[in-house]
């Protein structure tokens, strides 16, 4: 069950001034963890034993630039060659079982391959409404830059519009903004009707061999509908057949653009992240076949749905919370290249088997905010998702969810951040 914001309702029904519905599921310096051991499996995922490193910081390498393209290509079959790939949004379809370890794929391609189209989604949560969108699309076949969302109800007509500069958010990085309508009609009446708050991102690689997409909105007390897909290509914009040849030894570092949308449980609203992702590839190591992969999101700053800067308060609000009783300490705030206060790092949870030879990831991350007396708070915690692509691995491709105590509410509200980034090979 998910329930609305009171003023999402608010001009739905006449003569009411504000109306809370319940809509089910009908409604269609590196600071890393390392795993150890798995132990027990807790509220639906697996609770690990860590232990915590300080190592030298690595450097970090300007992002490259990732472009536009064409509409999101359909999911392969089983063989990776055609069909539907699993995205037609049935509720019984499971996330991907296999030998890897925790955590599981999300749902999508049954059988890839390195050669194959690779397409996942979001898996469907039927209690907070996560993985309801289904047939994402985008549209600019007659240069209309539109993206299309089915299956969310109260979003107009499916069709989402480019962002307004001028009013709101178009553009986070190298990824395209675009918002669902604001109103819509009755067929029969003619009636104007209010719908919900939609937002959706959507990126796309310089050479069109991945993408991503997220849809989330801001009109529901828990996180609400949305969903997300990213993918390997089965054609880059050339027309060519991408496929991925895995280096066998050496490491790589790989930079690229990061934006999200946040959204929050106990509270409704919406808001923007934008940073920067890198990524550190060991090919030669783990052995039997598996690579060791770490994963950075640095210089997030925080912005409202309006697109101003919100960073500073989160950051004042953060060192507030969660206050040492006996001491006084200040939040430790890193700085990006211009000066701006950036939210805390996002780091990685090491595991010998988060990617395979198809060249799938699946880890874990959290965010730890450091303070001044050298104690800790973990800020956030959540996993991501991602595809490897090219003949050396040239670009990488995922999605991040993150979960965690949004510091500047009294009352027990979380804040949900789902972020998709695009890397390349420097």
């Amino acid at each position: 069950m998910v329930s609305c914001t009171k003023d999402a309702v608010a001009g739905f029904f006449s003569g009411a001034a504000a109306l809370c519905v319940d809509f089910q599921n009908k409604l269609q310096d590196f600071l890393l963890r390392v795993v150890v051991h798995k132990t027990k499996t807790i509220r639906g995922s697996t609770s690990m034993t860590r232990i915590l490193f300080l190592i030298l910081c690595l450097g970090f390498v300007a992002a490259c630039d990732s472009g536009g393209g064409d509409v999101l290509q359909t999911p392969t079959g089983e063989d990776g060659t055609g069909g539907d790939g699993g995205t037609d949004g049935d509720g019984d379809e499971q996330p991907i079982v296999s030998d890897r370890g925790t955590p599981s794929l999300p749902p999508g391609t049954s059988n890839p391959t390195p050669n194959s189209q690779i397409v996942r989604r979001e898996e469907r949560d039927e209690e907070s409404g996560g993985g309801y969108a289904t047939n994402i699309r985008y549209l600019n076949d007659e240069g209309q830059d539109e993206f299309f969302v089915d299956n969310i109800a109260f979003d107009g007509n499916n069709v989402y519009t480019r962002g307004n500069p001028d009013t709101g958010v178009a553009q986070l990085g190298e990824f395209a903004v675009y918002e669902g309508a604001e109103s819509t009609e009755d067929p029969v009446t003619g009636t104007t009707l209010r719908t919900f708050t939609y937002r959706a991102i959507y990126g796309r690689s310089i050479n069109g061999e991945t993408e991503f997409a997220i849809v989330r909105s801001g009109s529901y007390v828990d996180y609400g509908f949305g969903g997300f897909v990213y993918q390997r290509n089965g054609f880059d914009d050339d027309g060519n057949e991408v496929s991925l040849v895995l280096p066998e030894d050496g490491d790589a570092i790989y930079t690229g653009d990061y934006a999200g949308i946040r959204v929050f449980r106990g509270a409704g609203g919406l808001e923007y992240v934008q940073g920067d992702a890198e990524m550190i590839v060991d090919f030669k190591d783990f052995n039997e076949g598996n690579r060791g992969v770490a994963l950075f999101v640095r210089n997030r700053r925080l912005y409202d749905i309006n697109g101003t800067e919100i960073t500073r308060q989160y950051l004042d609000a953060l060192g507030r919370g969660d206050e040492a009783e006996d001491d006084v300490r200040s939040l430790l705030t890193d700085t990006d290249a211009d000066g701006n206060p950036v939210l805390p790092t996002i780091r990685p949870v090491i595991s010998p088997d988060d990617a395979d030879s198809n060249g799938e990831i699946a880890a874990d991350v959290f965010e730890l905010a450091v303070f001044d007396n050298g104690e800790t708070i973990e800020s956030g915690e959540g996993t991501y998702y991602a595809i490897m692509s090219g003949d050396g691995a040239e670009e990488i491709v995922g999605v991040l969810v993150m979960e965690g105590n949004d510091p500047r509410h009294d009352s027990d509200v979380t804040y949900q951040e789902t972020g998709g980034f695009i890397v390349y090979r420097q």
